[in-house]
């Protein structure tokens, strides 16, 4: 048994059990790991080093695609494949994950007490990748997790109300409350064509056309963007904006990209239209 590959029906037990303690951990439950870890060690006949190890390699997994993950587990790198597998296998069969947390709910109710914490982009932060990043970005290609983002209607339209929060907020603290009376969700009451989420604007009165991508993974989960909406950046790159909300199930935050996106990230053509000759 030591040091030989997890099985299926293992990866799966403690997948679960792995899910278990997050889906506490988010809601602000108290939970015991140690008793967790005392009765996987009954149930597969691993041992608790072995046990706590793969309850890191989960959240590795789990930062690949693009999921919230339990702090007290830092991700650890090196995992088997099929722990992939047995991740995404309970995802598919929870489609619900994660439900709403006390700060979630105050976001998503977009609480205008409550503050969003915006932070330089990944690209201007001046750090070197993180450790993983190139097998993480394989894990997020590979589970087309940008997809999965982008068909999440109700994350989205959090994302969304959480924005428009945070806009009408700002302008009320700049003093201009005139402007945050005018700041508009166009996808909500126009329609989603217009290449861009939110109409708002700065203190001193320039538009802000603002594209919001969410996300309850990490800072570097890849997000889908239309035709469309890169065409709108391009035309208008002094107000067009794109905020990207990240670790939207715990304490959302965020940061903003301004044209060219290329000058932050690399678009990678996933879809082509097939017409008839």
């Amino acid at each position: 048994m030591v040091g030989d590959p997890w099985t299926d029906i293992e990866n799966d037990l403690i997948v679960a059990d792995y899910f278990t303690m997050l889906k506490d951990d988010l809601a602000g439950c108290p939970y015991n790991k140690a008793r967790h870890n005392r009765e996987l060690q009954d149930r597969t006949g691993r041992s608790k080093g072995a046990i706590e190890f793969k309850h890191q390699n989960i959240s590795a997994v789990l930062v690949g695609l693009a999921q919230p993950w339990i702090p007290g587990y830092r991700p650890a790198l090196n995992f088997q494949s099929s722990l992939v597998g047995a991740v995404w296998r309970w995802l598919e069969r929870n489609r619900g994950f994660p439900a709403p947390t006390k700060v979630g709910r105050r976001m998503h109710n977009a609480d205008p007490q409550e503050e969003l914490i915006v932070r330089a982009p990944p690209t201007n932060s001046n750090q070197p990748p993180p450790d993983g990043l190139e097998q993480f970005m394989t894990i997020a290609e590979t589970f087309n997790v940008a997809g999965r983002d982008e068909r999440n209607r109700a994350l989205g339209c959090a994302g969304e109300e959480c924005v428009l929060a945070h806009e009408r907020r700002s302008l009320d603290h700049a003093g201009r409350g005139d402007l945050a009376k005018r700041v508009q969700w166009v996808s909500r009451d126009v329609g989603d064509g217009a290449g861009y989420d939110i109409a708002s604007y700065s203190p001193d009165g320039q538009s802000r056309l603002i594209e919001v991508k969410t996300t309850n993974g990490w800072e570097r989960t890849p997000f889908w963007i239309s035709r469309n909406e890169l065409r709108v950046s391009k035309e208008r790159p002094d107000v067009w904006r794109l905020f990207r909300l990240w670790n939207f199930a715990r304490v959302p935050c965020a940061f903003e990209l301004t044209p060219p996106l290329e000058r932050h990230v690399t678009l990678i053509a996933s879809s082509f239209e097939a017409r008839f000759s």
